[in-house]
């Protein structure tokens, strides 16, 4: 395939749905019961409206920025997406490859066909993430795992007491090819991967608390981060157990249909948390000027899934740079045509108060 031809994410998008099967296009694409939530969280970011300032001299440009403290090429961060190994066979190496090569963080889900070990040989800066199980001794196998493989940092995610529900996965009667093994469970003796699966979802612990929050941020060597919060009170509370960094998020709208957008969200959690940790916002970004909006609400940077996955499905790490670069691209395009030589000339004046949503506005639209 010429893939210059694919000019755009959604370009990629439409490539990577005629090459996946249907169950791993239900997978990878779907959101919650009507996809109320999944939809809105595109639509927010086409209705945010830019004023861009003119006269400014961008003729040389920096996109870097840091998250806690460690310098980045761009605000971008690699989302942490479950099986990627049902996109490519490279699988979560694949998309190690591409982020080491650019200097972009990887997060990687317990969910992942590889082990964290695995793919911290290939040399990315890996985040790992987390969910908290009923059986706190793989839990905590986990968190040690991703320790001794010396992860940068555990992103936890708290918005999944349970699964969501995921009816066009249900319709499809959904099940994992023969063959495809979780790496981070190696340890659980389950023969067949959809066992596994199975197992796992069963642990999805739903009396998880602020509480247990506190513990884990006590007793983890790495910095810990929370992710799929949505409110400013939440945020405030994780805050005050120690946490180092918050992404903003409605788990791609695969969690609770008819949740308000994150980028609804984040101006209010921004003003409720100030400096004290940093944020991070994620949710159908598939634009450049979609980075510079999250910058300009609140953010310090993005996590981008869904488009990583289409990347890899079409070309392995080779696919997974391309769109990176796509982004990349497009978001120094959207910088110099704002008016802004650094990230740090991104502000909130940038975004047309008219534009601006009330939390909510967006995921009860039917149309």
């Amino acid at each position: 395939m010429d893939w210059q031809r694919l000019v755009n994410l959604y370009d990629w998008e439409r490539a990577a749905q005629e090459k996946l099967s249907p169950m791993v296009r239900a997978y990878y694409g779907g959101g919650a019961a009507d996809d109320l939530s999944l939809n809105a969280n595109r639509r927010v970011w086409d209705t945010l409206k830019l004023r861009p300032r003119v006269l400014v001299d961008v003729s040389h440009r920096n996109p870097s920025t840091s998250l806690m403290g460690q310098p980045m090429a761009y605000p971008i961060v690699i989302a942490p997406t479950a099986m990627a190994m049902l996109a490519h066979p490279s699988g979560e190496s694949g998309i190690a490859e591409a982020a080491q090569q650019r200097g972009i963080i990887q997060g990687v889900s317990t969910l992942a066909n590889q082990s964290i070990q695995t793919v911290r040989q290939l040399g990315a800066t890996n985040w790992m993430q987390l969910y908290v199980y009923k059986d706190r001794q793989l839990t905590e196998r986990l968190i040690q795992n991703a320790q001794d493989s010396r992860c940068q940092a555990l992103v936890l995610t708290v918005d999944a007491p349970l699964l969501g529900m995921r009816e066009n996965m249900m319709r499809l009667g959904f099940q994992l090819p023969t063959g495809l093994c979780f790496g981070n469970f190696q340890d659980v003796q389950q023969t067949e991967g959809a066992q596994v699966l199975r197992y796992i979802q069963d642990q999805f612990d739903p009396s998880l608390t602020f509480a247990d929050l506190k513990w884990l941020v006590q007793n983890c060597a790495m910095p810990v981060w929370v992710k799929g919060v949505l409110r400013a009170d939440d945020a405030k509370k994780a805050v005050d157990c120690g946490i180092r960094g918050i992404v903003v998020s409605n788990h791609g709208g695969r969690q609770l249909d008819t949740a308000i957008t994150a980028a609804e969200a984040l101006p209010e959690i921004a003003l409720a948390v100030g400096r004290q940790v940093e944020l991070m916002v994620d949710g159908g970004i598939r634009r450049g000027t979609d980075i510079l909006k999250a910058l300009a609400l609140g953010a310090r940077a993005v996590m981008v899934g869904r488009p990583i996955l289409w990347g890899l499905a079409l070309a392995g790490a080779q696919g997974v740079g391309l769109v990176l670069d796509i982004l990349i691209r497009e978001f120094d395009h959207a910088m110099a045509l704002s008016g802004c030589a650094q990230v740090q000339d991104i502000s909130s004046d940038l975004l047309d108060p008219h534009s601006l949503l009330r939390p909510g506005d967006l995921a009860q639209d039917r149309s």
